[in-house]
């Protein structure tokens, strides 16, 4: 499950860096290439992306991932509502909500991440920075109780998820929030839809396509 806000608000910490010109359109790249990854996990059954934004839709959709309407509500509302969905579809897997901003996202590591939680009933995958957090995992039966947003490690460790420390994950903590994140994802290699933007970004280096 992949939450994606509207184009028109997205990534607005990414403004200063590129220009709010830019800013939506890297925003839709980073969740597709988010989406196409996850499609293609092996332990991934399904991708169900949470968004009021009708281009987001249509394009989530042509990858053949399945979309619910928010809530208007907030992040984690938008997560917990969109886990309520998912469960229901697929009452006997866990189901896990991911950031739509990991544009470097490797399918073997999200799947390595994805096998470190099988078994625990609640857990999350901290960002790079060791604040935040870019994946939070429950089992089957199992409320998901999102508390993404800010400092969330500290929120999801206060609420008894399980921190999950596999090797070799780094583009699965990736996210990009601000330029200096781009740069780094950048290095790590972005997807398809990500490289196609980039070269009309100003003050970034050109990147190939992972």
């Amino acid at each position: 499950m992949v939450p994606v806000k509207p184009l028109s608000i997205a990534k607005s910490r990414l403004a200063g860096t590129i220009g709010p010109g830019h800013r939506p359109e890297l925003a839709l790249a980073f969740a597709l290439d988010t989406v196409r990854t996850a499609l293609t996990c092996d332990r991934v059954h399904g991708v169900l992306v949470v968004t009021d934004d009708a281009r987001v839709a249509a394009a989530i959709r042509a990858l053949g991932a399945d979309v619910v309407a928010d809530v208007g509500a907030g992040l984690n509302a938008a997560l917990a509502h969109g886990a309520r969905i998912a469960g229901a579809a697929r009452p006997h897997t866990g189901v896990a909500a991911l950031s739509a901003d990991l544009p470097a996202l490797r399918a073997e590591e999200l799947d390595r991440v994805l096998a470190a939680a099988t078994g625990v009933r609640r857990a999350f995958l901290a960002d790079a920075a060791g604040v935040g957090t870019t994946l939070l995992a429950a089992a089957s039966g199992v409320a998901l109780a999102p508390g993404f947003g800010g400092p969330s490690r500290a929120r999801h460790l206060a609420s008894g998820a399980v921190e999950l420390t596999p090797y070799d994950v780094d583009s699965v903590r990736r996210d990009v929030d601000t330029g200096e994140d781009l740069r780094a994802a950048i290095g790590l290699g972005v997807g398809a839809a990500t490289a196609a933007v980039l070269p009309s970004v100003p003050f970034l280096p050109r990147a190939a396509a992972s």
